[in-house]
């Protein structure tokens, strides 16, 4: 064994193998969240002390070969040839493991050190199945594990074989275990001939994986040749057409899918050696459950009664926290305001920043909550079973449930989601996605509907809520089928929606699930709602030398000095009464006071420019600016209502302010169905531009949504009205 530094251990392996959990048991908070370089793909890294070593745990992503197709594909291959991590840990999936094996004969075939993870276990043998470990090492020369991610169990033995193989001298088996056909291993061996007579012996690559890739036409790495060996580009080019030509006259078929057949037929043979499945009648769960939650009469209003239910403990659950942090913002606020003299600093420290933000922050608990549900519908399998019982709806009207998948993800927020819709591979099928996402209500609407529908619908608010984000869905659809029928006309991409097994959720994995996506809400805390909120105060707070209507001082100091006489003659119990009532018509006289300096400040003037659009909507100037606002970030919407509304430190003062404004419950309803549909957040706004590619489609975006949103609110609030509601 050598002595040896910091350790690289790249995870590599399918989707839903179990992979992200391990990671998450590894690494636990000490993950780092960021993108690869160049492309917008979550790079997940994490550093750990294990077993007296300092390991660097980098988390590809998920991916069922290493054909570059997809831009996941082509991350982790390059990755792996590029960085060099010391070792690739793949992590399979046992109870499908003819499935993994695919990408794990490709990792063989890199010459990296790898090791494999037989993970879930525990699913494999519930479902009779055993895999012959040491005969599997064997066979492959590849040290074999078994884990079992979400009970952390093996987790300890993976690392320390880990640390072993990167610490040891012990040569790659040079012996390849993936045996072509004579022919193919004929044009393997020339053109590895070739290569080793023309490149240097500096190319990063092995010579017999580039032939084989050559042979595959794998567009990536002949453009790297032609790079690195400019000069002999061409001969080895001309060579490998006419071996490709060779080879597919002889099987009547392309290289690459003889070879990806030869690989399966290798896999075979593997599973006929290493694996064993009970006789005997199984119980499969997840078979049982699907039987349930994806019937084609049960499955749907079971889905609607989860989303239901998410929403109502959203609300209800997170109702309590947010009345102990809203009590926290205001003695805050309160406790600042003591220590500082009266002056326009302490305005807009009191007023602006802790009055706007603090608006926002106490939806910390409902957002937490929101993401905690949404992570154990994930971590479960239920996810995937959503979007497969949306597949078949969206197939009626020209979607697919692949697009579902960015859809869902919009439920967190807009921008990861858009920038999802990489993995479709149709481009029609992605800029319908990405024009249709926007729709799903991101969390940071969440804070609006939750400010209106608890002002206005109180009890059921949840059930209010929840038909809001029913809403968006149905009009994504519509939306989607209008779209396919006129300006993105074509078939939709045949797809096979893959259903995970069902898993019991572990509670750390959980929980780093909510507080990634959490932690962008925090974020944005200290970032644009900041920003927002003291550009919202500033245009609320000037012009400072206005002309009111009363003179507002005046009475004031009349009215204190009204009731010091009445005060100073009276009994003690007299005193206490007259003190609270003395209180309270201050504070009335404060908040007409900051009414009118509201209403004639800059931003009440633009407010009243724009009023007579959202007018017939039911939303007062107040509203109207706040959704100008609303278009750098959603949660400024809640954070300007709270400066322009909010006239005392009570709790809930912003709802009472509201129900006190003249707005009607029909006009709040009208608010959140405007706030759900139009123009999507800056953030949003830039990575359609930047995903689709196009300003004309960024462009159609923004007016299609908004028009959309007017239009649906004016038909909610003005019919409404016309059937006597209010």
């Amino acid at each position: 064994m050598t002595q040896i530094g910091p350790i690289t251990i790249a995870l590599a392996g399918n989707p839903n193998s179990g992979k992200t959990t391990i990671f998450n048991d590894i690494t636990g908070t000490r993950q780092k969240v960021g993108n690869w370089p160049g492309v917008t793909v979550a790079k997940k890294e994490g550093n750990v002390h294990k077993f007296g070593h300092d390991l660097k745990i980098v988390d590809l992503p998920g991916t069922y070969s290493l054909t570059p197709f997809s831009i996941e594909e082509i991350i982790a291959r390059n990755y792996i040839l590029d960085d060099r991590p010391d070792v690739v840990i793949d992590i399979i999936d046992s109870s499908n493991l003819e499935r993994s094996l695919y990408l794990a004969t490709q990792l063989r075939e890199l010459d990296c050190n790898v090791l494999f993870a037989l993970n879930m276990e525990d699913v494999a043998l519930a479902r009779g199945i055993k895999i012959d470990a040491p005969k599997m090492m064997e066979l492959l020369d590849v040290p074999v594990v078994f884990t079992v991610g979400n009970k952390n169990e093996g987790i300890d033995a993976l690392l320390k074989k880990a640390i072993e193989l990167a610490a040891s001298d012990r040569e790659k088996p040079k012996r390849r275990r993936v045996k072509y056909s004579k022919d193919i291993e004929g044009a393997i061996a020339k053109l590895q001939s070739i290569l080793q007579d023309k490149i240097p012996e500096s190319f990063p690559y092995n010579t017999r994986w580039t032939a084989v890739k050559l042979l595959e036409d794998d567009k990536i790495i002949k453009d790297r040749i032609c790079q690195k060996v400019p000069d002999h580009c061409q001969t080895l080019l001309a060579e490998t057409q006419l071996l490709r030509k060779n080879l597919s006259n002889l099987y009547d078929d392309d290289p690459e899918i003889i070879m990806t057949g030869e690989r399966y037929g290798f896999i075979s043979g593997i599973i006929k050696e290493v694996l064993t499945t009970s006789a005997k009648q199984r119980i499969d769960l997840s078979r049982n459950i699907d039987l349930v939650l994806t019937n084609r009469f049960l499955g749907f209003p079971i889905f609607i009664f989860f989303i239901w239910a998410m929403f109502q403990l959203t609300f209800s659950l997170g109702a309590y926290p947010m009345d102990w942090i809203d009590s926290g913002v205001n003695w805050t606020g309160a406790f600042i305001a003591t220590l500082l003299p009266d002056s326009l600093f302490k305005d807009l420290i009191v007023n602006g920043i802790i009055a706007g933000v603090g608006s926002v922050i106490i939806f910390l608990p409902n957002i937490l909550i929101l993401f905690f549900c949404i992570a154990i519908f994930e971590d479960t399998g239920y996810m995937a079973r959503a979007a497969f019982l949306m597949d078949k709806i969206m197939h009626l009207i020209g979607l697919h449930g692949k697009s579902f998948i960015p859809m869902l993800m919009g439920f967190g927020c807009n921008v990861p989601a858009i920038m999802a819709t990489r993995t479709l591979e149709s481009e029609k099928d992605r800029v319908l996605t990405i024009l249709i996402t926007p729709f799903m209500s991101c969390s940071a609407k969440l804070p609006v509907y939750i400010i209106l529908a608890g002002a206005f619908f109180a009890g059921k608010a949840g059930t209010v809520i929840f038909s809001i984000y029913l809403i968006g869905i149905l009009l994504s659809i519509i939306t989607g089928r209008l779209f396919r029928s006129t300006i993105l006309k074509g078939a939709d991409a045949p797809f096979v929606m893959e259903l995970p097994p069902y898993r019991a959720p572990m509670l750390k994995s959980l929980i780093i699930h909510m507080w990634d996506r959490s932690k962008m809400f925090l974020k944005r805390m200290t970032g644009v709602i900041l920003i927002g909120s003291i550009v919202v105060w500033t245009l609320s707070a000037f012009p400072r030398n206005l002309t009111y209507s009363r003179d507002y001082t005046a009475e004031i100091q009349s009215l204190k000095t009204s009731y010091s006489s009445r005060i100073n003659t009276a009994t003690d119990s007299e005193k206490k009464q007259l003190l609270l009532e003395r209180d309270a018509a201050l504070s009335i006289l404060l908040k007409a006071s900051k009414a009118e300096q509201a209403e004639r400040s800059y931003m009440g003037r633009i407010g009243k420019v724009v009023a007579p659009v959202f007018a017939p909507l039911g939303i007062d100037w107040r509203g109207s600016v706040a959704l100008l606002t609303g278009f750098f970030a959603k949660e400024i919407v809640v954070s300007t209502l709270g400066i322009l509304y909010v006239a005392g430190e009570e709790p809930e003062a912003l709802q009472n302010a509201l129900l006190s404004s003249g707005m009607t419950p029909l006009g709040a309803f009208a608010m959140m169905a405007f706030v759900l549909l139009y123009v999507p957040c800056l953030a949003t706004v830039a990575a359609i531009r930047r995903e689709t590619g196009s300003a004309k489609w960024t462009i159609v975006s923004i007016v299609y949504s908004t028009l959309a949103a007017w239009v649906l609110a004016f038909i909610v609030y003005q019919g409404g009205r016309l059937i006597g509601l209010s």
